[in-house]
């Protein structure tokens, strides 16, 4: 009982939610433990074993071979024999070729002229030559084991080998890249989460400001009712416009909820408050050249291009002859490794092959990568054309914004101003509650507007920064 509590009390801080966590802090979290970034992860070292698996071909292959055979089929058991070594006259079937000479030599009488005068005779010889051999044509079932080693290597195959080895190095280089955007897009999306709770604070501080007025306004009215300046009409104007801010707060502050949710499933760890001051995203300072140059997509349809010349080679490669090597050493028994030594055998050659037709494939197939790559240049030169488009829409969209920004700081400061300055004069029986609480609704709307122009302008330079490749800065 007590290796249990203290197990669950060492435990307890690993289950311990996170507090006042900073950006930093979020960030190496989520490059250490979001299952995204794993599977890629996982996805890079499979590449890596393409890559081995590549070279391996190089090496050639050594199998053991284990044959368990047994058969009365008079080709299989010949065969067999052969392979043991143990082939005799017998087996070849000339115990009944001996019995044709024994009956000429019983003719001939002991007579050696005789006998050559039988052998001699066409239909003697036809009829020994015509006769089956029982014992070749018919043999008992016979049990064969062979046990040999193959090695097998290619010398060359016109450089196919090589151009395969390359092309898994660039898939890897490639599965590195893809990694490298998920990264990104986490790092985008946590660093989008902290700006995007930042300013729901600001809105929530905003709304708050704008709460305790209209309660200030509430207790006045309130007051002026009980004096008799003010109608009932106006505390329920005040109160239901009191009713709306509170509506908008409690949906800012659920808003903040599910961004910590979010938060917690980028780290794989449960957040409960974030340390982030009020501020914008800072534009990224490099050339526009630059920027292109760093897009992973970019880079990734550059390491396809190359991969497509690779495969120009690899094509290529049929034009040429192909050799290999072929070495084997084993032996054969109608017992398991029996007489291993004495019965073994080895086979020693090389090959060459060389494909001189085979109805215009290989030169259709040469065409065929030939016109991919330069598919694959103009895809490159197009990728970077619409990149640099893209990059320079959204700068443009960042600085319109900027502009917006400033233009709406200035217009909350202003309705803020000219609501207490409406909330004065209606103290002093100037204006109407309705002139105030109008104001008061042009604040708010300006509050909303400036916590939306921000949200959108920090969007779009989290988009610029994911498609120039920031995360590796």
């Amino acid at each position: 009982m007590k290796r249990i509590a203290v197990a669950i009390m060492l435990s307890l801080p690993l289950l311990a939610a996170q507090k006042h966590l900073t950006l930093e802090e979020a960030l190496k979290l989520v490059k250490q433990k979001n299952l995204e970034i794993r599977v890629a992860e996982d996805e890079m070292q499979m590449k890596k074993m393409d890559v081995r698996i590549a070279d391996g071909y190089n090496y050639g292959s050594a199998d053991i071979v284990f044959n368990a055979l047994r058969s009365n089929d008079a080709g299989n058991v010949f065969g067999f024999k052969l392979q043991s070594r143990e082939a005799t006259f017998r087996d070849f079937g000339f115990s009944d070729f001996l019995g044709g000479v024994g009956q000429a030599l019983g003719m001939a009488g002991g007579d050696f002229g005789q006998f050559t005068t039988i052998m001699s005779n066409p239909a003697m010889q036809n009829q020994l030559l015509d006769t089956a051999p029982n014992d070749l044509n018919y043999p008992d079932a016979r049990n064969h084991f062979q046990e040999k080693i193959q090695y097998k290597v290619p010398l060359y195959v016109g450089g196919k080998l090589n151009k395969y080895g390359q092309i898994a190095r660039k898939m890897e280089l490639m599965s590195r890249l893809d990694k490298q955007k998920v990264i990104n897009e986490k790092v985008y999306q946590t660093r989008k989460t902290f700006y995007d709770i930042a300013l729901v604070n600001s809105y929530i501080k905003n709304l708050k400001i704008i709460l305790k007025n209209v309660e200030e306004l509430e207790n006045t009215v309130s007051n002026m009712v009980k004096e008799g300046y003010a109608l009932d009409i106006d505390l329920l104007q005040v109160r239901s416009k009191k009713a709306d801010v509170l509506r908008m707060l409690n949906q800012a502050k659920l808003n903040r909820d599910l961004a910590y949710q979010f938060l917690s499933f980028l780290v794989d760890e449960k957040v409960d408050s974030v340390s982030v001051e009020d501020q914008d995203v800072p534009m990224p300072k490099m050339k526009r050249e630059e920027m292109v140059n760093r897009n992973l997509d970019i880079q990734k349809a550059r390491m396809g291009l190359e991969v497509t010349e690779l495969a120009i080679g690899v094509e290529r490669a049929a034009y040429f002859p192909q050799v290999g090597a072929f070495a084997e050493y084993g032996s054969a028994d109608d017992s398991f490794m029996n007489d291993f030594t004495d019965k073994d055998a080895y086979t020693v050659g090389i090959q060459m092959k060389w494909n001189i037709f085979n109805g215009m494939i290989d030169r259709s197939k040469y065409e065929k990568a030939r016109i991919q790559n330069l598919k694959a240049r103009h895809q490159v030169d197009l990728a970077k054309k619409g990149i640099a488009l893209k990059i320079d829409k959204i700068i443009t969209e960042i600085k319109s914004r900027e502009y917006d920004i400033k233009s709406l700081q200035q217009k909350v400061k202003f309705a803020r101003r000219v609501y207490e300055n409406y909330y004065n004069r209606y103290k002093e029986g100037l204006i109407s509650i309705n002139d105030v609480l109008i104001k008061n609704s042009e604040e708010i709307q300006a509050v909303l507007k400036l916590a939306k122009t921000r949200n959108a302008r920090n969007n779009k330079v989290f988009e610029l920064e994911n498609i120039i490749n920031k995360g590796m800065l």
